[in-house]
């Protein structure tokens, strides 16, 4: 048998794809914005894949920006609930 040679492979840039975050975003928070973050989280690492390390990067940063928007938002609405609250007198 014959001694193969060593196949090379590129080395391509690490781009996070932010996917716990967009998962955990979708489970916890508001699940339309986490939903999103997720499509763009699951899209980095194929055009990382593909050679796309642009693409990627893009990819991330709205991945990063959806699962963002989504955990902010609970924190919004629950703000927005006890500033309801405070003004109706509940916490007399």
């Amino acid at each position: 048998m014959a001694p193969q040679a060593p196949v090379f492979r590129p080395q391509v840039e690490f781009v996070p794809n932010h996917l716990v975050w967009a998962i955990l975003s979708t489970l916890f928070c508001c699940w339309p914005l986490g939903v999103v973050a997720i499509v763009y989280a699951t899209r980095v690492d194929a055009r990382r894949a593909g050679g796309d390390v642009a693409g990627a990067w893009d990819a991330s940063r709205k991945a990063r920006l959806w699962a963002m928007w989504s955990a902010l938002s609970v924190l919004i609405l629950f703000a927005g609930i006890m500033l309801l609250a405070a003004i109706d007198g509940a916490f007399k």
